[in-house]
């Protein structure tokens, strides 16, 4: 899943970005108001953390932009300030949850988790479909209850495919989701059909259906 974290603090912004980046979340950085727009407009992402004092604006400012443009993500304001006004003007605005400076890093990542689970996933950590399972909070998954041996990012490219399902995802939209926005600048994306091999084959080896279809020239879909 992939993070903006709106923070002008480098070492916070670095710190959080690297205890994110060992729980296998893509992390970008962003300094201001004007750095973060210009990447909400390029590329998307799962969760901005979006800090309310910012040296060109303050986060209420990116949080209208963020709705106005109709960005889809899930928003948690961090912020020094802990006044209840600041907490409600947040919230009103559209952001997802609020969390108050100094924080620790593992309540930032399990309020994350939760975001997205009550946002994504109807609220629980264990996705079906069909006879598959995935549990969000271990990174297993399961066919037939029996458990493949798939890397942390196959598991996120499951998990990807179970949430869009029906939808066709493209190269660029899978390769970014996983690896980062730089991507964009890749000669290709050959790598992305390894990995779907991959899955696929991990799959079919524990008795399951190939749920992911091939939509030439424009990408994959899972279909049920």
């Amino acid at each position: 899943m992939k993070i903006l974290i709106v923070e002008d603090n480098s070492a916070l912004s670095a710190s959080v970005r690297d205890y994110l980046e060992a729980e296998h979340f893509i992390c970008t950085c962003a300094f201001g108001v004007d750095d973060a727009r210009e990447k909400l407009s390029l590329f998307t992402y799962d969760f901005v953390l979006l800090d309310m004092m910012l040296p060109d604006g303050d986060g209420l400012e990116l949080l209208r932009f963020i709705k106005t443009e109709k960005i889809i993500a899930n928003i948690l304001i961090i912020s020094a300030r802990d006044a209840l006004d600041d907490k409600i003007k947040g919230l009103e605005g559209g952001a997802d949850d609020y969390i108050t400076k100094p924080f620790h890093l593992p309540e930032l990542h399990a309020r994350l988790r939760a975001m997205y689970r009550r946002n994504s996933l109807q609220g629980s950590h264990i996705i079906t479909a069909n006879e598959i399972e995935l549990n969000t909070n271990t990174i297993e998954a399961r066919v037939h209850a029996v458990l493949l041996d798939i890397t942390p990012k196959e598991f996120d490219l499951l998990l990807y495919f179970i949430v869009n399902k029906d939808r066709v995802l493209s190269r660029q939209a899978i390769a970014t989701h996983l690896w980062g926005d730089y991507t964009d600048n890749l000669a290709n994306f050959d790598f992305i059909y390894q990995h779907i091999k991959n899955l696929r084959k991990k799959i079919a080896a524990a008795g399951g259906n190939d749920y992911i279809e091939t939509v030439y020239g424009l990408g994959y879909r899972f279909k049920l």
